[in-house]
């Protein structure tokens, strides 16, 4: 079912001859005693043509303009769990801004295992409308599964993606694309005027000002479901677990461009949210590990390796110390700090033997299409 509104212009006929500067003027007889006649040539008698007009656009119609971009084709990936009321309004609302384009596209719903009606609507509207796409999981795995999902179904060369709860606003898609044009590869959006909770949006201001801290990126949302990709950036990005939060780390750690621009942000609607509060405990712990994934994977040794060395040297000053202290006849039968450090010499060594596991283990699968490359000839 589409859901439109159709304007009509009429054009609306205006005589010439009725503006005041275009009726024959009254002047004295001629020779002949006759008043001259504007509208008259020779013998024959002629009228003015009539002119034609376009009514000009009210402010509110200048959205309707067409707005260009580089882009081809443009997919937008919607992950959703029940959200049955959200869906056809959305749907409306993607056709309206989606439409100054005049690009070809494709909206791909991930339905990530909903028990209301969600994937039945999206079904009905599918079925008038070969733009519209559906994936549905047998059960829930999450958001990050989900736009995995959708990143790889996805056959458009710009990839947007935003949440189906009404919060995210479609018709800042155009201005995403228009700020991947001026050569970024991705654009988070910003919600800079939130109509979130308290809790959940100071909460999520710490959780912004932790991750930008540790991922050295400066951007104010990482966690903004409206985000615009060019299509090399998906194919390079796993997504999994939690990492959903983390896309423009993952994404800048690969040497991808990031930037970001206000969008507007919407109260929600209908339902309620589907996150609690236990996601900022799990966001730290995914925060520990996309740093960890993102600068060490390939080289472990690096990681393991400085936490091996420097248990070993404490451990090895501490037992130094307490073969001085017997030496001098010192007892050491009493002395705890003789076990600490022992276990910090065994400690190191179990790190140091991790990372050189590690490095073997990267040496063995390293293949030359897990670096991004950028161009070639």
């Amino acid at each position: 079912m589409y859901y439109s509104v159709n304007f009509e212009v009429k054009l609306t006929k205006v005589n010439v001859a009725e503006n005041d500067q275009n009726k024959p003027v009254q002047s004295e007889k001629s020779s002949t005693g006759q008043t001259p006649n504007k509208y008259r040539k020779g013998g024959r008698r002629y009228y003015p043509k009539k002119r034609y007009y376009k009514p000009q656009t009210s402010s509110g119609d200048q959205s309707t303009q067409p707005i260009k971009v580089s882009f081809q084709k443009i997919s937008i990936v919607v992950p959703l769990f029940n959200e049955e009321e959200s869906i056809l309004p959305l749907i409306n609302e993607i056709r309206k801004a989606i439409k100054p384009l005049n690009k070809p596209y494709e909206v791909i719903f991930v339905d990530d295992g909903s028990i209301d009606k969600s994937l039945q609507i999206i079904k009905d509207a599918a079925k008038g409308d070969n733009r519209l796409k559906y994936i549905s999981f047998r059960k829930n795995y999450g958001k990050s599964a989900a736009l995995q999902v959708g990143f790889k179904a996805a056959t458009g060369d710009a990839i947007i993606t935003m949440d189906a709860d009404l919060q995210d606003d479609p018709h800042e898609v155009p201005s995403l694309l228009k700020k991947l044009d001026e050569g970024y590869d991705l654009c988070s959006g910003w919600k800079k005027e939130r109509f979130d909770p308290f809790i959940k949006k100071y909460s999520s201001r710490f959780f912004n000002f932790v991750t930008r801290l540790f991922s050295g990126i400066k951007i104010h949302d990482f966690n903004c479901g409206l985000k615009a990709y060019r299509r090399e950036v998906v194919q390079n990005l796993n997504v999994y677990g939690e990492l959903h939060r983390y896309v423009p780390v993952l994404a800048k750690w690969q040497g991808f461009t990031i930037t970001e621009i206000p969008v507007k942000h919407h109260k929600r609607r209908y339902g309620k949210t589907k996150f609690g509060i236990s996601r900022f405990f799990k966001g730290f712990i995914d925060l520990i590990t996309v740093t960890f994934v993102s600068r060490y994977i390939k080289r472990p040794m690096h990681f393991f390796g400085f936490f091996g060395a420097l248990s070993f040297f404490i451990g090895l000053i501490v037992n130094g110390y307490l073969t001085i202290e017997w030496i001098s006849g010192r007892p050491l039968s009493n002395r705890p700090m003789l076990f600490l450090g022992m276990l910090l010499i065994i400690v190191g060594v179990q790190f140091f033997s991790v990372g050189l596991l590690g490095e073997m283990m990267v040496h063995q699968n390293q293949s030359e299409r897990e670096y991004v490359i950028k161009d070639r000839n």
